[in-house]
């Protein structure tokens, strides 16, 4: 029999069983079908499959610090993601969450201020914190001793990163708690319009990361409706992506039961149980999303292993056709281990939100060039 034109890739390979299998129960010759978000993404000048770095390379070094975002660029992923937030004197920074307990010493450097939101301080005082020590306590098998005193970054300070190797990532950017910084979006729009990423940038030397240089070198990415309107509105050329999620303010959910009345120990095994209320409440977000501006959505994924990266299924096979036949592609978030990269690969997604960015290289048959430890030893870390 005479071989499918698949690409080596293991989705191909899985999918390829299917081809087969429709071959033998089908009269006449058989076609290979190409993957419909493949088709998708390449419409919008996206990466396909997508390996998003997620805050960087996050399982081997500190979330958006220099070491992470170094390391995603230097293995080759495909899109440096960050999350943006704003200081008390207007300065765009690169960080997850709206309070700086977590990841840095605020409790030791303003005791006094450790409860306050991101948004009060500026700019220079979120620099005076050390935002790498607390990962070498929590990963001590992952810490490194350069990774104590690392700052919280700007978003410039990140795409000099993104534009400062050999490789030319894209940028991923998460307007995170938008409602608190009014105006982000505007802010946003000229940042990137000033550094040059709202139009074409020069493309990278041959056999390197080149995303920087397709239509699709930003992706915006929100949980909020209206931050995904504003963002429209300020730059509807530029690929966006709703963020999906069960609960309030997102896709209605099946049972109202409260954590704290559920009966499950952790959030993660509560998360896992959550489902849609029915299809037609999926369907009606990935209506409003394609109808305001999305290219995409950004689902969450039940994980095999659970843990505190495991939520809400919604990359279940209907899920993902409905999804695609809307138009929509899809990039889950944030899967690291290859039995989940199989499996939802074979369900149909086109890529991942990844911290650990060397492990699913792998997966697509794409291996950094270089190991982590190379890469971390040249760059001073």
């Amino acid at each position: 029999m005479q071989g499918f034109p698949l690409s080596k890739t293991p989705l191909a390979t899985l999918l390829a069983a299917g081809i087969l299998a429709a071959t033998l129960l089908s009269p006449g010759p058989a076609v290979a079908a190409e993957p419909p978000g493949k088709a998708l993404s390449e419409k919008h000048g996206l990466p396909w499959p997508a390996v998003v770095a997620h805050r960087g390379a996050s399982y081997d070094a500190p979330e958006e610090t220099i070491p992470a975002y170094i390391l995603a660029r230097d293995l080759g992923a495909d899109y440096l993601e960050m999350d943006v937030q704003r200081t008390r004197d207007g300065v765009l920074i690169a960080l997850h969450d709206d309070l700086l307990e977590r990841t840095t010493n605020i409790a030791q450097v303003f005791p006094k201020r450790a409860k306050d939101p991101v948004s009060t301080f500026t700019l220079a005082e979120i620099k005076q914190l050390d935002a790498g020590s607390w990962f070498n306590k929590a990963y001590p098998d992952r810490a490194r001793d350069s990774y104590a005193g690392l700052q919280i970054l700007t978003l410039d300070e990140v795409i000099d990163i993104a534009e400062g190797g050999a490789n030319k990532p894209g940028l991923y950017i998460e307007t995170k708690v938008p409602n608190q910084f009014p105006g982000i979006e505007a802010d946003l729009k000229k940042a990137l319009a000033k550094r040059g990423w709202l139009g074409e940038r020069p493309a990278a030397a041959a056999g390197q990361v080149n995303v920087a240089h397709m239509p699709g070198r930003v992706v915006l990415q929100t949980f909020e409706k209206q931050s995904l309107e504003l963002l429209h509105k300020e730059m509807p050329s530029v690929p966006k992506v709703l963020l999906l999620w069960i609960g309030e303010g997102s896709i209605e959910p099946k049972s109202n039961v409260a954590f704290k009345d559920s009966g499950f120990k952790d959030k993660n095994s509560y998360y896992g149980a959550q489902e849609v209320k029915s299809p037609e409440a999926f369907q009606a977000w990935v209506d409003w999303a394609k109808a305001h501006g999305a290219i995409g959505t950004g689902p969450s994924a039940k994980l095999t292993q659970g843990g505190d990266q495991s939520y809400m299924d919604l990359v279940k096979p209907w899920m993902n056709t409905l999804t695609h036949e809307k138009g929509l592609v899809i990039h889950p978030y944030t899967v690291d281990d290859a039995v989940d990269f199989k499996k939802i690969s074979t369900d149909g997604v086109d890529g991942f939100f990844t911290n650990r960015t060397a492990e699913l290289l792998k997966f697509y048959e794409r291996p950094a060039k270089e190991s982590m430890e190379t890469i971390l030893k040249r760059n001073g870390y």
